[in-house]
């Protein structure tokens, strides 16, 4: 029988994991897959606990909440050695990484996946010293996930970054930024936002990063220059179908490893949470980890 260690998040999308657990660990038990619980209770909480998972030799983890819970849950795991495989019950407000993979929103038919034993390898990717297994970046833009408050997520979901990115943008400021990267000249100018996607699937946008994937040891690459409000829109516009790559303020390029900094304060994002300030490097860990996918 193999034991699977489930780390879930109580308030996640409308608190859905915690309705279903009662379902979700019979359909499991019943598989042979002896599952045991632990509910976060405050920031850091699921990274302590995946790290205990992985010292205790359970034979899966399985994250369940948003985007931010499983980055803990990745922050928790990715130091290690023998890592398990992973599971990711996507509840959250917009469950960009499992968008990506195509991973099922339906908790029957992930439990089945991971019943199946159905793995892939993705790459990780390491920001200074912590990890991030779908998107990193910096700038204005990116503080929207982390302002909103998780209360609000909860109560409307995805809208709450509506509202909050319209709050956001009548204050849009460029800020000054420094990149080095493998196989690039260094690129020294003011941007609206930098970001370094590991998978096409990046903020509710499934075509931000149309060419990414999850497995190539490479990162995709996307900076937004200094614009004014009614460029931005167009970006943005253009983002949604796609076809922003060969605008003229938008760059982009593939790399493995890059250097950000900047002469002033920029906080950088990891999966929608706060993830420091610059400096940063960016490394990516190709295949270090395999989900159930």
């Amino acid at each position: 029988m193999r034991k699977a260690r489930l780390i879930y998040n109580p308030t996640s999308g409308r608190e859905e994991m915690k309705r279903r657990l009662a379902d979700v660990l019979q359909r499991l038990d019943s598989a042979g897959i002896e599952t045991s619980c632990h509910a976060t209770t405050c920031e850091g909480d699921a990274t302590l606990a995946a790290t205990e998972a992985v010292e205790r030799g359970y034979d899966l983890i399985i994250a369940a909440g948003g985007d931010g819970t499983l980055n803990e849950v990745i922050n928790g795991m990715a130091e290690k050695e023998n890592i398990p495989p992973l599971g990711v019950f996507p509840v959250g407000t917009t469950n960009d990484f499992a968008r990506a993979l195509g991973i099922p929103r339906n908790w029957e038919d992930y439990c089945d996946l991971v019943i199946q034993d159905k793995t892939r390898p993705i790459d990780v990717g390491k920001a200074n010293d912590r990890y991030f297994i779908n998107i990193a970046g910096g700038g204005t833009l990116t503080e929207l996930t982390y302002e909103v408050p998780s209360k609000l997520k909860t109560m409307i979901g995805q809208l709450a970054y509506y509202l909050k990115g319209l709050e956001k943008m009548v204050s849009l400021a460029p800020q000054e930024l420094i990149i080095k990267a493998n196989g690039q000249e260094t690129i020294h100018d003011e941007f609206m936002v930098f970001l370094i996607a590991n998978s096409n699937s990046v903020g509710g946008f499934e075509k931000l990063a149309p060419g990414a994937r999850i497995d190539d040891g490479l990162f995709d690459v996307i900076a937004l220059k200094k614009c004014n409000l009614a460029e931005f829109v167009r970006v943005v516009s253009l983002a949604v179908r796609g076809e922003h790559l060969n605008d003229k303020k938008v760059i982009h390029f593939r790399t493995n490893y890059m250097e950000v900094v900047s002469p002033g304060p920029v906080q950088l994002n990891l999966d929608g949470e706060f993830g420091g300030v610059l400096p940063a490097t960016f490394r990516n860990l190709p295949q270090h980890l395999r989900i159930f996918a």
